[in-house]
């Protein structure tokens, strides 16, 4: 028998890595339970469509929850459990207190889902058809969601600390944290494309309309009125992030930043004479452009680092592990 060399052993070791991450990869895709269930789409969407005519803001809420969740360790379903006496989650992380919402939604998707095939789908990839439906309903895009993820057992709230992009940040926050997590430029505008619905809280936009320069006069002045300037006065009343329609999946958030009406700090980043300024501009009077820009970047934010194979675990309840 021939002896192996090192540098032989390594390439073997490598092969067998890529053969192993190959595998796992291969397990996400369009047609995970073509065959297991069958139902799930049909589940999913009923479920989402009557959380919608509730309330139209919902869809932006899970939208966001589904951002949340991937860009904390991947796409696992973590961002959904809940607290315990011997667990620390995510839903009290900086990012998610007092505004994560839309968790009662998952839950009743969940139990919906049992009831046709129970022990089969994440809870994962319910908050990633969830999303891709939200936006689908309020009148964007759609697109074909990527499943086969399994749910985490643990969560962090450090990392939701840490790798949530703040309101406060700059372009080159923006784009360096898309960029450690494999999304383009690009991608970023097109995603941030998702403040077109859903609200802010006051505390979060505060600074910018008493602050900044770079803001429509007017603009500023309608949202002082119902965020007093003064910190812990009004922090959690709301205003939509755009103010044209709030619950309409379009491409009206563009317009916005051009005419420096960006709720959010991070939003105006995008258009302020920086590197993103060409991708608004762009989105702004082609919504053809922004919808296929948009669906290529949620399927790509929903391959960040998914849970395959024997990895994790399929929730029971989407608030706690097995």
């Amino acid at each position: 028998m021939a002896v192996l060399t090192c540098s032989r052993l390594t390439m073997i070791s490598l092969g067998l890595f890529v053969l192993v991450v190959g595998s796992a990869n291969a397990q996400l895709s369009e047609n995970f339970y073509s065959s297991s269930c069958s139902q799930l789409s049909s589940t999913v969407k009923s479920t989402m469509q009557s959380a919608i005519s509730k309330e139209a803001r919902i869809g932006a809420s899970i939208l966001r929850l589904f951002f949340h969740d991937c860009f904390v360790n991947g796409c696992d379903g973590s961002i959904l459990l809940d607290d315990t006496s011997s667990f620390t989650g995510e839903k009290n992380a900086n990012p998610n207190r007092n505004s994560a919402r839309g968790f009662e939604v998952i839950d009743n998707i969940k139990t919906a889902v049992e009831k046709v095939c129970p022990g089969i789908v994440s809870c994962a990839d319910i908050l990633a058809i969830a999303a891709k439906d939200s936006v689908e309903i309020l009148g964007g895009p759609t697109w074909n969601v990527k499943v086969g993820r399994r749910d985490a057992k643990t969560a962090s709230q450090s990392a939701a600390n840490t790798g949530i992009p703040a309101p406060s940040s700059s372009l080159t926050q923006l784009t360096s944290r898309f960029s450690a997590l494999g999304l383009s430029t690009k991608d970023l505008v097109a995603l941030s494309g998702a403040h077109t619905i859903g609200q802010a809280r006051c505390t979060n936009f505060r600074a910018r309309i008493y602050n900044e320069t770079n803001i429509d006069t007017s603009f500023a002045t309608t949202r002082k009125s119902s965020c007093p300037s003064t910190s812990g006065s009004g922090d959690n009343n709301l205003a939509p992030l755009d103010l044209q329609t709030p619950t309409s999946f379009d491409n009206n958030y563009f317009k916005n930043l051009i005419q420096k009406k960006g709720l959010l700090h991070s939003d105006q980043q995008l258009f302020n004479g920086g590197s993103a300024d060409s991708i608004v501009t762009g989105y702004s009077t082609n919504p053809t452009s922004f919808s296929s820009a948009f669906s290529a970047a949620m399927i790509k934010m929903g391959d960040i680092s998914p849970l395959t194979g024997s990895n994790g675990e399929i929730r029971k309840n989407c608030r706690r592990t097995n």
